[in-house]
């Protein structure tokens, strides 16, 4: 006989009973407790409780699991606002995410409670003609966690349209499923810049963008990569994920001097340069790097204005191409993390209960390591 005290006095007499009872329990916990990293004003974080949501018709709700922090919750928390983005009330942050279904709204069909998934952060409110033609990241109107004035999902229960919600093979860890979302920023990267068997690339940045295009850029077919950074912790790191050269640069560097020792790194000019830091001198490096007829794709994002050698790229017919965050990635990375394409797992190097939260953001604000993970189920701390 087994007794169960809090909240409920029951005898149970069985296993489907003591399951019965377990769900009771945690339904109840639900109803009391949504632990929430919030956002009130710049250098202002808190944790607090908030109302455990319930889902609409489309929608469900979610026990998260990982959460990864991103530079835009840190610079958020830092200055208040990112571009035209400014925080005016209080805000959840996170927007990395994954967590297992607990309730199910009336209309989804795909899904059902128990269900791990990974959570894609943007969805749009109108079906625009940006939505029609499948770039629906474009659509000015869409909703994205922790992005004035929405609420992210860093939390212990969270609301989600379900149709961004994707359900996580057996083989594929809670941890990576919230790494898919700056996965995907290395796809749409790799997509726009046009990777394909034997791509020479060279990538600027070894943050945890950079080392996610490198993946995806080494997945779908480069031959080369050279990788650069200021850091040469994380190149060792990008050496360990496949990069064939790793560039330590200095702030005093000119970028021409870098361009030709990247060329004589490939014994010749990339094809394409993926820019992650955002920095004015990296963007004229890559310009200035990449062979006449190559792409160059902005990934980082920086000031407003910047100067750089257009005409150099006019004349040698380099494309400049942006990004904005992704698109129709999601499958697309699942596919890659289950069949182990890539292997994302390493650049998880940091993990921290919700409850210290602050001290998570401060580490990553201090950049040490590469990835802080928060983990949000206090029952389950593991990947």
């Amino acid at each position: 006989m087994f007794q169960m005290q809090n909240p409920l006095l029951l005898f149970v007499t069985d296993l489907n009973q003591c399951v019965l009872i377990q769900e009771q329990v945690r339904l109840s916990v639900m109803e009391q407790e949504n632990l929430s990293v919030v956002l009130h004003a710049q250098g202002d974080l808190r944790l607090e409780h908030r109302p455990v949501p319930e889902p609409g018709p489309n929608d469900v709700v979610l026990q998260m699991h990982s959460v990864g922090i991103c530079g835009s919750d840190v610079h958020y928390w830092q200055h208040g606002r990112i571009g035209d983005f400014v925080l005016t009330k209080p805000m959840v942050l996170g927007h990395e995410a994954s967590g297992r279904v607990v309730k199910v709204g009336s209309a989804v069909r795909h899904l059902d409670v128990g269900d791990r998934v990974a959570i894609e952060p943007g969805v749009p409110r109108d079906m625009d003609e940006f939505v029609k033609g499948g770039r629906y990241n474009l659509s000015p109107t869409i909703f994205f966690c922790a992005t004035p004035p929405d609420n992210g999902n860093l939390c212990r229960y969270y609301k989600h349209n379900a149709n961004y919600c994707y359900k996580l093979p057996d083989n594929v860890t809670f941890e990576e499923g919230a790494l898919i979302e700056p996965l995907s920023v290395g796809i749409h990267a790799c997509r726009r810049a046009g990777v394909t068997l034997g791509s020479t690339v060279l990538i600027c940045g070894a943050g945890p963008i950079g080392l996610v295009c490198l993946l995806v850029a080494k997945a779908m077919g480069a031959s080369q990569a050279v990788i650069t950074d200021l850091t040469a912790e994380r190149l060792t790191m990008a050496k360990d994920l496949g990069a064939d050269f790793q560039l330590t640069v200095k702030k005093s560097d000119r970028p021409q001097d870098l361009a030709k020792s990247v060329e004589d790194m490939l014994g010749g000019q990339p094809h394409i340069t993926i820019e992650c830091t955002g920095a004015e001198s990296c963007i004229q490096t890559a310009i200035y790097a990449t062979r006449s007829g190559g792409v160059v794709v902005l990934v980082g994002l920086g000031a407003d204005m910047a100067s750089v050698p257009l005409i150099n790229a006019a004349v040698r017919e380099v494309d400049i191409r942006g990004v904005f965050r992704y698109c129709n990635t999601w499958p697309m990375a699942i596919s890659m993390l289950a069949s182990g394409s890539v292997n994302i797992k390493p650049l998880v190097t940091h993990r921290f209960p919700l409850e210290q939260a602050v001290q998570a953001f401060e580490t990553t604000r201090q950049c040490l390591g590469i990835k802080v993970m928060l983990k949000c189920d206090q029952s389950d701390q593991n990947p």
